[in-house]
């Protein structure tokens, strides 16, 4: 393995206080917030379907810039990052990979990640780069920083359907997370512990697996329709 590259939601960053954001925007209780995103994981559908069954007509990108202009816009510092975080990415970089930080977040996340100085050697997000997963365009601008082939470049994640299943379609390795809600409901899938080279609790699992430690296991093709 030459490059890693990371997801960022519920993989680096803890989601939490995203959504209570969003609890104290709407006017209601956070967890009532919690559990309609944990709806929405295990129907497999998109943890925003959350926010659009609470206000059907609300549209979430025009929230999102009225909350920004009302100085209650993205917030992201060292208190949202898992714990694990830092010391497994400096283990890495210290054998020798390449880091790359590479997910579904907004111009504002990017900016808030880099100031955090991680050790790694960039940090990205799908609004910069004008694709978001699970499109596969994303994962081809993955490869094209990766500076790897894609068979020695490992992308990590929590969800299946955004990073396991396109990562792998797209001829990455891929280990799953056992972290979030995503993370935590779909590990035990039956296609997810079959597709996944790797299925990992935390991030610092990661530097004795790819030094040798575990073999990844063979590969299934199929995709489940719910995950």
């Amino acid at each position: 393995m030459e490059t890693i590259v990371f997801d960022i939601g519920e993989t680096l960053v803890r989601d939490d206080r995203h959504w209570a954001s969003w609890a104290d925007w709407l006017g209601v209780p956070p967890h009532t917030v919690s559990a309609l995103v944990g709806a929405a994981v295990v129907q497999g559908r998109d943890c925003v379907d959350a926010l659009r069954i609470l206000r059907p007509d609300m549209d979430v990108a025009e929230a999102y810039h009225a909350r920004t202009a009302a100085g209650r816009g993205e917030h992201l510092d060292e208190r949202d990052l898992y714990p694990d975080v830092r010391p497994a990415l400096a283990e890495l970089r210290a054998l020798g990979l390449r880091i790359v930080i590479a997910g579904n977040r907004t111009v504002r996340a990017g900016e808030l990640l880099r100031a955090l100085d991680l050790p790694a050697d960039l940090v990205v997000t799908s609004e910069e780069w004008g694709v978001a997963k699970p499109d596969p365009e994303f994962f081809a601008r993955v490869l094209e920083v990766s500076e790897a082939s894609p068979h020695a470049t490992l992308y990590v994640g929590d969800h299946p359907a955004q990073d396991l299943f396109p990562a792998k379609s797209s001829g990455l390795r891929a280990a799953h997370i056992r972290r979030g809600a995503y993370g935590h409901w779909w590990a035990d899938h039956p296609d997810v512990t079959e597709t996944a080279d790797w299925s990992i609790d935390a991030l610092t699992d990661l530097p004795a697996l790819l030094n040798g430690a575990q073999r990844p296991r063979p590969v299934f093709r199929s995709v489940p329709s719910g995950a």
